[in-house]
């Protein structure tokens, strides 16, 4: 089965050459979950930024926008670790045992690590999520409240179930739902969801996450995005008084971070590595 041309909006897309970056390093945590680990030089107590990636997508994220983000985060003596969910990129395991919450254990696990590593203050650790990533960063965050100083979402979806299943299709979903599974052309790639996968959408919230956590909070998302319906709700929710939404005027989800013109992209960079630095 394949998606839609409008079904893609949700889903992230190929992305452009890795980033090689100095300091650089990739690691393998528990689980074989593969990861990009990026310390700036000389970094003895530096914060750090846990970066979680969308469906369908890899730790470079589409137009290497995370590559990108690590890059700009180091240049502020940030840190930061990118991560495959299991399935996905360089991980181990298959998209079939995807849910929200074998990701969620993953982002888990790749924060602990994170905290634990030598040169990183673990006080002062900060989390990005795009698109689905960013529900999942923030269920993390509202669960972990006490780990996350800041919370930053770009083009994050705001209701598990209703974004996902909307993209996918209701054909798809029926498909799963009789047969226990269901293959997906992406464009770029195939994959193959399970049952599973489409049951976890309804037993998480994120609304009621964003309004357990107090930290600092930046959500950002394009104006011809599903996911500008969401931003100012969720800031009203959020307990901490550090908050900021910025809907990009004209943006599409991937903020044209694969078109000619990278503008658009290079700034929804810039305030991310800003508000870190002024945050953490």
């Amino acid at each position: 089965m394949r998606l839609l041309p409008a079904s893609l909006a949700l889903i992230a897309v190929l992305s452009l050459p890795a980033i090689a970056t100095a300091g650089e390093s990739v690691v393998t945590l528990d689980g074989g979950v593969a990861g990009t680990l990026n310390l700036p030089d000389g970094a003895t107590s530096a914060p750090a930024v846990l970066m979680l990636h969308g469906f369908g997508s890899s730790r470079d994220e589409v137009g290497s926008m995370y590559a990108r983000e690590a890059a700009a985060l180091a240049k502020e003596g940030i840190a930061s670790l990118r991560i495959d969910f299991r399935g996905f990129g360089k991980s181990d395991g298959d998209t079939g045992a995807t849910t929200i919450d074998g990701q969620l254990a993953d982002a888990k696990a790749a924060a602990a690590y994170l905290a634990s590593q030598k040169g990183i203050d673990p006080q002062r650790l900060g989390m990005i999520g795009f698109s689905l990533g960013g529900g999942v960063a923030t269920l993390l965050a509202g669960e972990e409240p006490d780990r996350f100083k800041s919370l930053v979402t770009w083009s994050s979806v705001g209701d598990f179930s209703k974004d996902m299943k909307g993209s996918i299709g209701a054909k798809a979903i029926a498909t799963a739902e009789t047969e226990g599974v269901v293959g997906l052309d992406l464009g770029w790639r195939t994959i193959v969801l399970k049952k599973g996968f489409f049951d976890s959408l309804e037993t998480h919230k994120i609304d009621k996450a964003i309004a357990t956590y107090p930290g600092a909070y930046l959500a950002i998302a394009g104006s011809k995005d599903f996911s500008a319906a969401y931003p100012e709700g969720f800031a009203k929710l959020a307990k901490g008084e550090t908050k900021e939404v910025w809907i990009v005027p004209e943006g599409d989800h991937i903020f044209g971070s694969l078109g000619d013109d990278q503008t658009m992209a290079d700034s929804v960079i810039a305030k991310t590595a800003a508000w870190f630095k002024k945050t953490l």
